[in-house]
């Protein structure tokens, strides 16, 4: 037996009893998009795009208002759904902080409970599409083939799509543990930035699709072929709806983790010029045309009653050059909130998390829960009726409760959350937010040329105001750490540092304990 594997008490394992809210355990879909602000979204308060099908499902479903990704970098925050452990604990204790490079090895120890584990243990079909961001093989990953260990080694059996991410080098495909379209007459090979060798050509994407970095491999013609930046959402929009029709009738867990709207912005020729947010607007209605497509491949296949849908983003909106220019066009990608991806303000991390299940979720509900990615690892074995044993559980907290019912108190009350710099780790309890440092811990872009702005300088852009900022600029008499009352102040305009030295000094020792790895 796997080291992975649960431990179950007195719950049965038939298939027949796992889940105590159906007949037949529900078949899972977690949508996990990828850059989506809070404030993306029609249902959460988006007017200059349309985003009908994701608010169907809002409709139909529950919205929630105060969910929070494990931290607000993309690579880390994958590593904390995944796994439901917060980031910080990963890469042995020393954390995972940033995206993971082109060489990165697996990130995830094999002998780690996986979210997708928790759905094999209990005889689920499970399968991965779409941007992977969590490395693969041992010690660096020299992308030669088979690119093992990797998704099939976290407990799916299937997996197609992006190996890292839409802006950064391989541009190929990979099915299991292969590249696809590759030859071993013509195998890929690292070049490097600046190295001796000729990079395959890319697809030629516009000026204002934003930033692509230069392709950094040679060889592997044909699978470079096959991946075309502009079909990437179509393609695994297919992939994906043609697995859900094939299960024929076994249960199933599918993730799906979309590489929009992270930039370059290349949505389909049908999407360009669709919104009025300019290409990342476009982008983002290709997004929830890819929901409406999973949606109608459920049901197709007969299974959409009995399916539990849940889609979120992996942390909050950027603001390069497609974001900048979003806004200025009037879309307020996360909200009013202060702040946006790789950033510790909420902007960084608070975003859109709806679930939808066809009568067990009360339609057109909105809940407050205070909610963490890492706690879906908890939640879905409390949906196949599993009980974690206490290490595997040790982040997560089970939210089923807030999914299908109304509970009178908090289901989690503190959490940590993790920016780009260690400096920035945070931490939540009940309404306080403490942040150890000014700023945000993330970018810091601030002239029309950089590609990443961050801190002040977006809060100027967007005109989200905080008493430690002025004119895109931090204050010299800024305070040296913050703490914020989320209850009375969700958009941060306010730094009660200075006021609440007692709640200070019990946010930096609950802090602490997390850190010393008392909690």
């Amino acid at each position: 037996m796997k080291k992975r594997e649960l431990i179950l008490s007195t719950i049965a394992v038939s298939l027949t009893s796992l889940s105590a809210f159906a007949e037949k355990p529900p078949n899972v879909v977690l949508i996990f998009a990828d850059d989506l602000g809070y404030g993306d979204l029609g249902c959460y308060g988006a007017t200059k795009l349309k985003t009908p099908n994701i608010d169907q499902l809002a409709s139909e479903g529950k919205k929630f208002t105060d969910a929070h990704s494990s931290s607000a970098v993309c690579t880390p925050s994958r590593y904390g759904l995944m796994t439901g452990q917060y980031p910080f604990r990963g890469n042995g204790g020393k954390g995972i902080w940033g995206p993971a490079p082109i060489s990165e090895p697996l990130l995830i120890d094999t002998g780690m409970l996986t979210i997708a584990d928790v759905f094999k243990n209990s005889g689920y079909d499970t399968a991965a599409f779409g941007k992977w961001h969590l490395g693969f093989k041992e010690g660096k990953n020299d992308w030669q083939e088979p690119l093992s260990p990797g998704p099939q080694d976290l407990g799916f059996d299937y997996y197609f799509g992006m190996p890292v991410v839409n802006s950064a080098p391989p541009y190929v495909y990979v099915e299991n543990d292969h590249i696809v379209g590759g030859d071993p007459e013509d195998p890929l090979v690292f070049i490097g930035k600046g190295g001796k060798g000729t990079p395959t050509p890319l697809t030629p994407i516009p000026k204002e699709a934003a930033q692509r970095s230069d392709n950094q491999f040679g060889g592997a013609v044909e699978a470079h072929k096959q991946f075309n930046d502009f079909e990437v959402g179509t393609k695994l929009t297919e992939k994906a709806t043609n697995w859900i029709e094939s299960r024929e009738g076994k249960p199933f867990f599918l993730y799906f983790a979309t590489t929009n709207v992270h930039h370059p912005f290349t949505p389909a020729k049908r999407f360009q010029g669709s919104s009025e947010a300019g290409p990342y607007g476009d982008f983002t209605q290709e997004l929830d045309w890819i929901v409406g497509e999973v949606r109608k491949s459920l049901e197709a296949a007969g299974v959409a009653d009995n399916t539990l849908i849940i889609f979120t983003s992996d942390n909050g909106g950027m603001f390069n050059h497609g974001g900048r220019q979003a806004a200025e066009l009037g879309h307020k990608i996360n909200g009013d909130l202060l702040g946006s991806k790789f950033g510790i303000w909420e902007g960084g991390h608070r975003v859109p998390f709806i679930a939808w299940w066809p009568g067990k979720i009360e339609a057109g509900t909105v809940s407050g829960q205070l909610l963490n990615n890492v706690d879906m690892l908890a939640t879905f074995a409390a949906v196949t009726g599993q009980e974690l044993s206490a290490p595997d559980q040790k982040d997560s907290i089970d939210m089923l409760p807030a999914l299908v019912g109304d509970p009178a108190e908090p289901l989690r009350t503190e959490m940590v959350v993790t920016p780009h710099k260690k400096s920035h780790m945070s931490v939540r309890n009940g309404k306080w937010m403490f942040i150890p440092s000014r700023s945000d811990g993330g970018f810091n872009g601030s002239k029309p040329n950089q590609h990443a702005w961050g801190g002040p300088a977006v809060a100027k852009l967007v005109g989200t105001p905080n008493s430690d900022i002025e004119n895109g600029r931090l204050k010299k008499s800024s305070q040296v750490a913050q703490l914020y009352d989320l209850e009375a102040d969700m958009n941060q305009t306010e730094n009660l540092f200075s006021e609440y030295p007692e709640v200070v000094q019990q946010m930096k020792e609950l802090l602490n304990e997390y850190k010393s790895g008392k909690k």
